[in-house]
């Protein structure tokens, strides 16, 4: 594995998603603000700032890094918290930014996990949700693309760190 394939979505449809996400975003917590953005390291890093510079309410952020696939390409479902918050989110209000949304597993784990510390809310935002691939029903309340379940890389997401930089969203080869 290792050569792309094919270009499954362009860097024109995510910047066009990402402002549709980001409206929707500024409607649903303009009386809610600020709202708190956790962004999932190291995948979605490119989304969430694309995404916070498209939010028209005041935000804040932070990131957490979260394992489950070490080096391959199929999740192990043994979550790893690598890197905790750096704010304390007790009675905020918590929109988890995550790259793609595979089994759902990591997600769910995550969204009990930040409930359990006392925020307002926690709702997801992903910007690819692989579908029939999902073991757990996952809510994800933002959602950009629906994908097959194919892997792929780009626009923050990788194979062996190799691909975060392509501008779009690519198929890797079998």
């Amino acid at each position: 594995m290792g050569e792309i394939e094919e270009t499954l979505l362009t860097e024109e449809q995510i910047r066009s998603k990402v402002c549709e996400l980001a409206a929707r975003i500024t409607e649903d917590y303009a009386d809610r603000a600020p709202l708190l953005l956790v962004g999932i390291l190291k995948g979605a890093f490119i989304f969430l700032a694309d995404l916070a510079r498209e939010i028209g309410i005041p935000i804040e952020f932070d990131f957490m890094a979260l394992s489950s696939y070490g080096s391959s390409t199929k999740t192990s479902g043994v979550v790893r918290i690598m890197k905790d918050l750096d704010v304390e989110i007790k009675g905020k209000h918590v929109l988890i930014v995550e790259d793609i949304v595979d089994t759902g597993l990591t997600l769910s784990y995550l969204q009990r996990n930040l409930a359990a510390r006392g925020a307002a809310s926690v709702e997801i935002c992903a910007l690819l949700n692989k579908r029939g691939r999902d073991k757990v029903d996952i809510p994800v309340k933002y959602e950009g693309f629906s994908i097959p379940n194919v892997f792929v890389v780009g626009y923050g997401l990788d194979h062996a760190e190799r691909y975060r930089n392509l501008p779009y969203i690519a198929v890797l080869e079998k």
